[in-house]
């Protein structure tokens, strides 16, 4: 039977609407603190796919939506497709790509089976492909039997200022945790992926040193305290601590801990320094707790051999749903739905070279932990579209896998949520 509705769904796809669907998603743009338009225009979408709809303000001018089958019984099973809004900048796009057809980043341009512009894979690709699904049962002559909704969320990118703090994914838990919005029973969380089920994710927390002493003349260095030295100690310190983190455990999925330095400033003009400040992102493998790692982290810091009069202060710009960054999370990797939907991938891939449907971890983090562990709710990431291209100014989504994640996740919604005919 599972064949027979494949094939169903490859006679009906209409390659050139789905296309259609993400050139117009492409075309509003949604670089995050500007994410209202995008969420109206899917509000619209799902509005024409039938499903009751809800919005709301999770900052002053920025909108939240979301919509549902309208089954929400108590013995219907219940599924969620999540995904951010939001896009990081285009600053520099059309620079880069000056007299090239994907000069523009938001006209969707179509380049030897590519589809080019900001959010292509980042993550509008997942979210087309999962609105497509849903058309894609219509025109089978299909609707979901059980629950199925959908959640569309700002402020998840980085970048912009204050922003990038997931009010939006907090204001989403609110809203189901007062019973606003149904609670799903699983959640598919568009990142991309390749179309592979991501049942894991690294946590993260971001911290800016500035090592504080006193800035004195060249020629009498004794009247000061050098901030740069004392840097370069705590720095010491901090390698060290990164080689442990190597050393330690392991995630199977993830792999081990990680510190890394990104950033440094410092330095006097002929002058001892009296101050220098870096910065480093630390990642976290599933099974670590958050405030240990920092308290590690800050230990190692305060424990560096550094002269008198040295000060040293630590902030974390980077809250999420923690106050110093963001959960690393999993679920288990043969969890039932989880294994369901990669099955689904399969179905709907192997005869076109078997995209997808590995079981693997995410080496990023974004709002699955808002799911999992502030509403109980399992969830994965899964999406068409390669994460290395995200962010960047090669930002593009291969057509072919785009277009099978249409038609795996319409196969995904029919295993779970289960189909009645069309009225």
């Amino acid at each position: 039977m599972a064949r027979d509705l494949l094939s169903s769904l490859e006679a009906h796809q209409d390659r050139d609407a789905d296309l259609q669907l993400l050139q117009q998603a492409i075309a509003v743009e949604s670089v995050t603190g500007n994410e209202s338009a995008f969420a109206l225009f899917l509000k619209s979408q799902l509005e024409t796919l039938g499903l009751e709809t809800g919005s709301g303000e999770f900052l002053p001018g920025r909108m939240n939506v979301w919509g549902c089958t309208g089954k929400n019984g108590d013995e219907d099973p219940k599924l969620m497709f999540v995904g951010h809004t939001d896009t990081v900048h285009v600053r520099g796009w059309e620079e880069n790509w000056q007299g090239k057809p994907q000069q523009d980043p938001f006209s969707g341009a179509l380049i030897d089976g590519e589809i080019w512009g900001r959010g292509a894979c980042d993550l509008k690709g997942g979210i087309c492909s999962a609105l497509g699904a849903v058309r894609l049962l219509q025109r089978a002559g299909f609707r979901p039997a059980g629950g199925l909704s959908f959640a569309f969320i700002g402020d998840e990118e980085s970048g912009e200022p204050g922003t990038g703090v997931s009010a939006g994914a907090h204001d989403l838990v609110k809203r189901v945790t007062s019973g606003d919005i149904g609670r799903p029973d699983f959640a598919v969380y568009l990142e991309p992926t390749k179309l592979d089920v991501c049942t894991a994710q690294i946590g993260f927390f971001i911290a800016d040193v500035t090592v504080t002493g006193k800035s004195a003349y060249f020629g009498t260095p004794e009247l000061g305290t050098d901030a740069l030295k004392a840097t370069h100690s705590v720095l010491e310190c901090l390698w060290a601590h990164e080689d442990d983190l190597a050393a330690g455990p392991k995630h199977d999925l993830l792999g081990a801990s990680s510190i890394l330095v990104t950033d440094i400033q410092g330095g006097g003009y002929i002058a001892v320094p009296g101050s220098c400040r870096f910065s480093l992102i630390r990642k976290l493998r599933p099974g670590e707790n958050l405030d240990v790692a920092v308290s590690a982290f800050e230990t190692v810091v305060r424990s560096a051999p550094v002269a008198d009069g040295i000060t040293i202060d630590i902030q974390y710009p980077a809250g999420r749903d923690h106050r110093y960054g963001g959960s690393p999370v999993e679920i288990p990797q043969d969890d039932p739905t989880a294994v369901r939907l990669s099955d689904s991938i399969r179905r709907a891939t192997d005869h076109g070279g078997a995209i997808g449907g590995a079981i693997r971890g995410a080496p990023y983090w974004s709002e699955m932990p808002f799911l999992v562990n502030e509403i109980g709710c399992p969830a994965v990431y899964c999406a068409p579209g390669d994460i290395s291209l995200a962010h960047t100014f090669e930002e593009r989504i291969d057509v072919e896998s785009y277009l099978a994640a249409v038609r795996a996740f319409a196969l995904f919604v029919a295993d779970y949520c289960g189909l009645e005919e069309a009225r």
